[in-house]
């Protein structure tokens, strides 16, 4: 026998209810009763089954207000039904839709999606309960039956009769079908019940053999049991079945089929005892398709595509397979600009649309759950296959599409993933489907991307770069370079450029266009900004030790989000303090883009650090757009000219008369506004003399010196 679990819940006091929600049950209850009253027997008066069902109710009203919410009431109530002998063949189904359809209504509870997804849980339950109960209760009445045929076997033949007598009455006014057959399978006898069940009467079924009245689409595993029983090798054997009826319709029945055998104890007769399940098994067919489809759009959702595309590996058949991935292209605005309801409306059209142009054997459309749909292609040949299908869609969405008098227009980006299935996973599919579906928004939406494998690897690699990256900031893999900004008049070293690299101990040494724009994407360049100033601080004291007045300042370069950090001028001056530095020994760089775009509160902590003699310089000044009026008000001392303007700085019978008049230019504009200039990315000795001539003040680059260590600056300081 199966175990018993039991799932009884404490009737909830009547006290804890709302007066409306309880008045709400009361009306409901009377509205049950009515419901099914008449559809089973029940030793109850009118009244009683209000009253009884209201104590039901009221459990399920606790259990939609729970919380945790559990099921476990639901499941309860459908056993109580079943123990106040509500069994008839309708009670089920008219209790079911109608906790569907009134309840929430009575109750006045707003039908929001908790409620729903609460009440349909709890109507799952009821009838899993009631599934439960009333097969036990069919079971022990198939065990009390059994018995007593067995008994008739053992019975002394002065008991014969009366045992006969009470087999007869017992096979005759059963609730639950019963025949019996030879062992070759010729029925001889069945009770009312049966004939109802399948609408034969006894003289016909006599003419039939039990095989003629099983579904020809039975398993094999079926007929398996049942020759092992006909064999004598078991007595008895239950399984879910299908039987025709004299309609050509179908009833799916329990079965349980026993042996009889002789004094001899070879096999004789069999005795089947069937009971129709078939409203059981239409309501969790209902349950499954309500589980695996989605309600809105009504198609397969991502549980039905998860179990489909395990199949699909499972199929050997198969070779290859194709998805693509879909995501709508601005459709949280259409949401918030129109709502929701439009926007429900619009993930039905386009479901639809979908749908239509994606059809035929081995494809499958799917909703993962928001704008998010996937287009499943079994056995596809080729990448192409997969092409065709996205190119489809998205001619399909090209429409406009009319919903509540808007006329809307969609687009998609698609991610495509196709290959064999041979060395693969549906989870990698799944993933890399979802990788190429970002790819495709980073590119430009409206498109498809397809899987790249090597642009997945280098991804992968950025990925592995930013989720290392704090523990590396704590085990000291980061460390500083220093390059000489050098006075063109002298040729000599007045400050050094601090250069963060990684030291990876995979990647080996990256440099700062590896890993600064993740730092800034994540939030670590605070942290590391941080880090870099400490160490230059640090370094530019050893040298102001060593050298005195002649030692550099520093430059060090602040990014956006340092600037906009709030703790930005408490660092700073913590640190200059920490590392006994004057503060004109340190000079913080700023790119002219950001700089110009800052906000008032990162303005003034520039103009803070400046007053407390910070130097502040524009880096990469010429690329931007400068407003020039504007440029007089900031706190800044230095410009430091981009070095694409150096290559027309060649010798003077190459020279580039555009790049000379720019520099030109902006070096009269950066003296006109007393700041000092700063040219970067010199490389020749005739762009070092044509920007002395032309009166810059610095330059930086590889004609002076390559990015060094500290050590190099000091050979370099001690010439």
């Amino acid at each position: 026998m199966t175990e018993q679990v039991d799932h009884r819940v404490a009737a909830p006091g009547r006290s804890n209810l709302d007066p409306a929600v309880l008045a709400g049950a009361e009306s409901f209850a009377r509205t049950w009763a009515t419901a099914v009253i008449g559809s089973s027997y029940v030793p109850m008066t009118r009244a009683e089954v209000a009253e009884h069902l209201q104590a039901l109710t009221e459990v399920l009203v606790h259990a939609l207000y729970a919380s945790p919410f559990r099921t476990a009431p639901g499941y309860e109530i459908g056993a109580r039904l079943v123990e106040a002998h509500f069994t008839g063949t309708d009670t089920l189904g008219r209790s079911v839709q109608l906790l569907g359809d009134d309840l929430l209504a009575e109750l006045g509870i707003a039908p929001d999606e908790l409620m729903r997804s609460r009440l349909a849980a709890l109507q799952g339950a009821l009838a899993a309960g009631y599934a439960r109960a009333l097969r036990e209760r069919t079971l022990a009445e198939q065990e009390a039956i059994r018995a007593a045929v067995l008994d008739a076997r053992d019975q002394a033949e002065a008991a014969l009769r009366a045992s006969e007598a009470r087999f007869r009455a017992m096979f005759t006014e059963a609730a639950i079908g019963i025949g019996i057959a030879d062992i070759e399978g010729r029925i001889l006898d069945v009770n009312q019940a049966l004939q109802e069940m399948l609408g034969f009467s006894v003289e016909e079924m006599r003419q039939y053999n039990i095989r003629d009245l099983m579904h020809p689409e039975e398993g094999s595993g079926v007929w398996r049991l049942y020759d092992q029983l006909t064999a004598g090798e078991c007595d008895h054997y239950r399984a879910e079945k299908r039987f025709r009826r004299a309609d050509g319709e179908q009833v799916w029945t329990h079965l349980t089929l026993s042996l009889v055998r002789d004094d001899h104890g070879d096999p004789q007769y069999q005795v089947a005892m069937i009971e129709d399940v078939t409203d059981r098994h239409l309501l969790q067919n209902r349950l499954r398709y309500q589980a695996l489809h989605d309600p809105l759009t009504g198609l397969p959702n991502r549980a039905l595509f998860l179990e489909r595309l395990g199949r699909v590996f499972n199929n050997r058949a198969r070779r290859r397979a194709g998805l693509c991935y879909l995501d709508l292209d601005g459709f949280k605005v259409i949401n918030d600009s129109l709502g929701h309801d439009i926007g429900d409306q619009l993930l039905v059209e386009v479901g639809r649309r979908l749908d239509h142009s994606v059809s035929g054997d081995g494809k499958l459309v799917a909703r993962m759950g928001g704008d998010e749909f996937v287009i499943l292609v079994e056995g596809s040949r080729d990448t192409q296959d997969i092409v065709d299908v996205a190119d489809r869609v998205l001619r399909e969405l090209e429409s406009p599409i009319r919903i509540g008098g808007h006329e809307l227009t969609v687009s998609a980006s698609i991610g495509i993933v196709e290959r064999a299935l041979a060395g693969t996973t549906a989870a990698d599919l799944m993933r890399d489907a979802d990788i190429t579906l970002y790819w495709a928004k980073a590119d430009g939406k409206s498109r498809w991307a397809l899987y790249d494998p090597d642009r997945n690897a280098k991804e992968v690699a950025r990925f592995t770069l930013s989720a290392t990256m704090p523990a590396a900031l704590e085990r000291d893999e980061f460390y500083v370079d220093y390059q000489p900004l050098v006075r063109l008049e002298d040729s000599t070293v007045v400050g050094v450029e601090a250069l963060v690299r990684w030291q990876h101990p995979e990647f080996g040494r990256l440099a700062p266009d590896r890993f600064i724009e993740l730092a800034e994407e994540t939030g670590l360049i605070v942290p590391l900004g941080r880090w870099v100033l400490r160490r230059a601080c640090e370094q530019a004291r050893r040298w102001r030790e060593e050298f005195g007045e002649s030692a550099p300042f520093v430059s060090v370069n602040l990014a956006v989000r340092q600037s906009r950090d709030p703790e930005l001028v408490r660092d700073v001056k913590r640190i200059l303090d920490e590392c006994a530095l004057p503060p004109n020994q340190l000079q913080l760089e700023l790119t002219e883009s950001a700089i110009m775009g800052t906000a008032d509160e990162p303005l003034e902590a520039l103009r803070a650090l400046s007053e407390m003699g910070v130097r502040i310089a524009i880096d990469d000044f010429g690329t931007g757009y400068s407003n020039l009026a504007y440029l007089k008000h900031l706190p800044v001392h230095e410009l430091k000219i981009a070095g694409s303007f150096m290559e027309g700085l060649r010798a003077a019978d190459e020279e580039d008369a555009v790049d000379v008049q720019i520099v030109s230019t902006l070096v009269q504009l950066a003296h006109a506004l007393r700041l000092g200039v700063t040219a970067e990315g010199v490389e020749t000795p005739a762009q070092a003399k044509r920007l002395h001539r032309i009166g810059c003040d610095t330059g930086q680059g590889w004609f002076f010196a390559k990015p060094m260590k500290p050590a190099e600056i000091d050979e370099m300081l001690r010439r």
